[in-house]
């Protein structure tokens, strides 16, 4: 029976053979854009364990999350609140996301924006360019390695960093030996969507000194964030706690542990 994981990957990669024409049209566009806010130096930057927010309307497994958020309006909350990056979602079909989320929500705020997407293809990282993202996703288990390694130079000479997610120590061996110096431990299965809240300080040990290490998924509290701060990530990326939160912003302070609004 196909997964959450199998239906996606199959549907982007059947957009990805309809489009693949296009691809020297969006190579060149997207070569003469300089390149973006510096997703990766921005966590570095934070003080304190960084903060990527997201902006997420649904989820396959779990329907409508918030379906009327106001893209800009989102992200200014985030920005006063602390974030140091966003995540947009842009998958439509499975995710209720868009270019044009990403647009807004970026013109709102000076802050880097991650494209959160199933990237499979080289138009795709082109397009996260040219739609205005700073950061790219690349997942590990729905990649080869050759397109790992080529889709993460693309990226580098784009002007863009690239998120690199992993689920286990055999991925973030691949992410490493593909040269990523940015990854994100997914706590979430793909193929199931069930969340290891465990899974990020395992596989986070594998990972070399030098790699800025973020951690994905169920994590929803100050405790949470401490916690997976001692076991040396330097970042978390958080949606549904705080998307459905009654305000947002203030569910971000408090992850942060600052001051109430």
């Amino acid at each position: 029976m196909p997964t959450y994981l199998d239906k996606i990957l199959a549907a982007h990669r059947e957009a990805a053979r309809r489009g693949a024409d296009n691809l020297p049209l969006l190579l060149a566009e997207a070569e003469r854009l300089p390149p973006g806010r510096g997703f990766r130096a921005a966590l570095q930057a934070s003080p304190g364990p960084a903060v990527i927010a997201e902006l997420k309307r649904r989820s396959p497994s779990k329907g409508p999350l918030a379906p009327d958020l106001v893209p800009g309006v989102l992200a200014k909350a985030y920005a006063e609140a602390g974030a140091a990056c966003l995540s947009v979602l842009t998958d439509q079909q499975f995710f209720a996301g868009s270019a044009d989320d990403l647009a807004e929500a970026r013109a709102a705020v000076d802050l880097p924006v991650l494209r959160k997407d199933f990237t499979v293809c080289a138009a795709d990282v082109c397009q996260a360019r040219l739609m205005g993202a700073d950061a790219v996703l690349l997942i590990v288990g729905a990649l080869s390695a050759s397109e790992l390694a080529e889709f993460l130079a693309l990226a580098r000479r784009l002007g863009l960093d690239a998120l690199v997610e992993v689920h286990d120590e055999a991925e973030a061996g691949a992410a490493i030996g593909a040269g990523a110096d940015l990854i994100g431990v997914n706590q979430r299965d793909l193929v199931t969507f069930e969340v290891d809240a465990e899974r990020a300080v395992r596989v986070g040990a594998s990972l070399p000194a030098g790699v800025v290490r973020v951690a994905e998924s169920g994590i929803r509290t100050n405790s949470d964030v401490r916690r997976l701060a001692d076991a040396g990530f330097d970042a978390v990326l958080v949606g549904e706690a705080l998307v459905t939160a009654p305000d947002p912003g203030a569910a971000l302070a408090a992850l942060r542990g600052a001051p109430g609004r």
